[in-house]
């Protein structure tokens, strides 16, 4: 079961299904375009919202661009979900509500999904995708992102800088081997690279004389959301500005962002994420 994060689970859903909504304008001037719509963490079609015995259901970003007809639905719907309850919650849902739609969901890894979908391109170039990635946590590699390198895919990534990458960078730098792993693995970068950016060196008189001590910088989440955006215009032409998502107390918990190699997709990208900050 999902559950209902804060008024940003919201909104990030509604920029989703804004820029969808956009997409699928622009895709129907070109029918020799088949359109792919893929989720790499669907959940269970809808989310779960409690405040004390009151449970409210609202619909997740599954179900609503499922929803969309006008001017015309995807080709294809394809849905990941690691849990196997959510995947045959959602199955439940869309072989009632969805008949007739090409809905596959699948009970796997995004990653390894990812690749595949990579595969698929290669051999299909008359398909265009949108893409939308909601990981739990840190659950992305870097090198499945890096597959999807010259294909003809608008990602929108929900990016943990807050909750993630920042909360794994101890102050003093002493970070363990398990967690620069997970650095490693998500940014797709070496420990002195990682280190190297997110740390400064700063030289303090001690009794015992001179020590070099590294401290680490202070606009930490900022420059994860910045350092992200880079990478992924390694991969893709373009990325929107990272939109900061803050939970109830105003702390930065992930930065949303869109890669493309569309340029008219990027300035609609830009425009949602505006509608949003107002």
């Amino acid at each position: 079961m999902n559950q209902f994060g804060g008024s940003w689970t919201e909104q990030k859903i509604q920029m989703v299904v804004n820029y969808a909504k956009a997409y699928l304008i622009i895709m129907n001037k070109y029918p020799k375009f088949k359109t792919l719509y893929f989720d790499g963490f669907a959940g269970s079609g809808n989310i779960y919202n409690e405040e004390g015995e009151d449970i409210e259901v609202i619909k997740g970003t599954a179900l609503r661009i499922l929803e969309l007809e006008h001017p015309k639905p995807f080709d294809i719907y394809y849905f990941v979900e690691k849990s196997e309850a959510n995947k045959k919650e959602l199955e439940n849902l869309m072989s009632t509500q969805f008949i007739g739609k090409a809905c596959h969901v699948v009970h796997d890894d995004c990653n390894v999904r990812l690749i595949r979908m990579s595969e698929f391109l290669s051999n299909n170039s008359n398909f265009r995708v949108l893409a939308f990635i909601d990981p739990f946590g840190m659950a992305v590699n870097w090198r499945s992102l890096e597959k999807l390198k010259g294909h003809g895919i608008d990602l929108w990534i929900l990016v943990p800088t807050g909750i993630g990458v920042n909360r794994l960078l101890k102050k003093d730098g002493q970070i363990s081997a398990a967690w620069i792993n997970k650095l490693e693995s998500f940014l797709g970068l070496q420990k002195k690279e990682i280190i190297d950016y997110f740390y400064k060196s700063k030289t303090v008189q001690t009794l015992f004389g001179e020590e070099t001590q590294i401290e680490k910088e202070k606009q930490a989440i900022e420059k994860a959301a910045q350092l992200y955006k880079r990478r992924l215009n390694e991969v893709f032409q373009f990325v929107s500005e990272p939109l900061a998502i803050r939970n109830s107390t105003g702390s930065i918990m992930y930065h949303f962002m869109m890669a493309t190699n569309n340029k008219a997709a990027l300035s609609i990208a830009n425009d949602v994420s505006k509608q949003k900050k107002k």
